[in-house]
């Protein structure tokens, strides 16, 4: 019994620092969510706001590799499956981007715009130059250029 319960300790150790037994634990909480969710009660609709609001978050998912979250939200809301398009998704917000501030999602420029009071940019609704090396480098993974695009 203590043999079994060493591998057990031994073999949680070892998933954790491979950081898989995170992906585990979130895809069992995904697969859960699943199996409980009533299909048969309708959604409310979603509005315009919600619609583009759950798209940020999904982007700002999405580019964290929050695979898991980002399905849960998608099928909770009721979002469409096909991401909208980041162009789509700037200009219905009225904002104007720089080089920079296209290799991040549009929640860390709206973020970064606030937090320095929208000082950096002009009186338009321009966000600021977003500096890449405030946020974590093994994040930068697929570009959200090479979204699917609706």
């Amino acid at each position: 019994i203590l043999t079994d319960l060493f591998m057990v300790i031994v073999l949680k150790d070892t998933l954790e620092k491979r950081g898989v037994l995170g992906q585990i634990k979130a895809r069992i909480r995904a697969e859960v969510f699943n199996a409980l969710d009533d299909q048969s009660e309708p959604r409310p609709p979603l509005s315009h706001e919600n619609l583009l609001i759950n798209e940020l978050i999904r982007e700002y998912l999405e580019y964290n590799k929050y695979k898991y979250a980002a399905s849960v939200l998608t099928a909770e809301s009721g979002q469409p499956a096909v991401p909208l398009d980041r162009q789509f998704l700037a200009k219905e917000l009225n904002i104007a981007e720089d080089a920079n501030g296209k290799s991040v999602p549009l929640l860390y420029g709206i973020l970064s715009h606030f937090l320095h009071g929208g000082k950096e940019g002009s009186t338009q609704n321009t966000l600021p130059k977003v500096s890449l090396l405030n946020y974590p480098k093994q994040n930068f993974g697929k570009p959200p250029s090479e979204r699917s695009q609706k």
